[in-house]
């Protein structure tokens, strides 16, 4: 049976570690902060950019440029973003179990895969899946150059026909207590489908853009920057949903530190009960055959 010297010790391990608990909360939140604010910033840049060029595809009958190429997607190349560390509950779990399905859909195509995260990385060694490059610390310190040699060897796997269609797949900010488990795909793009004779894309009017400089300079310059910034975009949707994932694992972990030494304290109080009423008895006893 435990004494309470034994209670005591484990009362004070329990609550170091929901100190350390809940700094690592506050330390997560902060991070969040800032992840979302990049976040929201990119959303609508990278949206447009999509919308820009998906327009720009439907009025050009014969693309040229090698990041408009369309091919059956027999080598498919696929983007594993997890995180660098733990303690963020599910959060590198669900992305790699549904690599794993994915893997298993489309086990009879050619796939070679990326992995961007410590955990990703290890995982998928373990299950002796070959990396074609691996990308350590990235979410930790996400800085547009180390996501721009990412997305150089996308465009390079796919302008060189080594692959046929690139895919992300991530965890997308939604709000601090949910993510959203997304597989996406980045290559090839698909054009806008003009309905109608109004020329309505999805039941809204197409806008029609005016373009000073000839097509192939502008998929030049735009088709690399879309592919560089949906990559980063990605990136940065993973960042915050780690961030808030460990924010609000690390507050669950606080609250059952509190719960157990709520529980502890009750089991001590409750032997150390025991032990006074067993000296009160034993006084009592002696005191009784000492009269007697």
């Amino acid at each position: 049976m435990a004494t309470l010297l034994d209670f005591r010790r484990r009362i004070r391990s329990v609550k170091n570690t929901q100190q350390l608990t809940r700094a690592m909360k506050f330390v997560a939140a902060a991070k969040l902060r800032r992840a979302q604010d990049r976040v929201y910033a990119a959303r609508p840049y990278a949206r447009q950019m999509l919308s820009v060029l998906r327009s720009a595809m439907t009025r050009i009958e014969n693309p040229t440029h090698p990041l408009m190429a369309r091919r059956p997607e027999e080598r498919v190349l696929v983007l594993v973003v997890t995180g660098d560390k733990g303690l963020c509950g599910a959060f590198n779990t669900n992305v790699l179990r549904r690599a794993v399905g994915f893997f298993r859909e489309h086990q009879a195509e050619s796939l070679s895969v990326v992995s961007v995260g410590k955990k990703g990385r290890d995982a998928l060694r373990k299950r002796t899946i070959s990396l074609v490059a691996e990308y350590l610390n990235v979410s930790m310190h996400l800085e547009f150059a180390r996501v721009k040699e990412i997305a150089d060897r996308v465009i390079q796997m796919y302008t060189q026909n080594e692959v046929d269609a690139v895919y992300a797949i991530y965890n997308e900010f939604k709000n601090v207590l949910a993510q959203r488990l997304l597989v996406e795909r980045l290559l090839p793009i698909d054009p806008e489908e003009l309905q109608g004779e109004q020329g309505t894309v999805e039941g809204s009017v197409a806008v029609d853009y005016i373009y000073e400089q000839p097509p192939a300079e502008i998929f030049d310059r735009l088709l690399p920057r879309h592919v560089t910034t949906q990559v980063f975009r990605v990136l940065l949707e993973s960042a915050a949903a780690e961030q808030a994932a460990r924010m609000t694992a690390m507050e669950s972990a606080t609250n059952n530190a509190a719960e157990l030494i709520d529980q502890l304290t009750l089991h001590m109080n409750k032997v150390r009960q025991a032990s006074i009423t067993k000296e009160i008895i034993e006084v009592v006893s002696g005191a009784a055959s000492a009269t007697s």
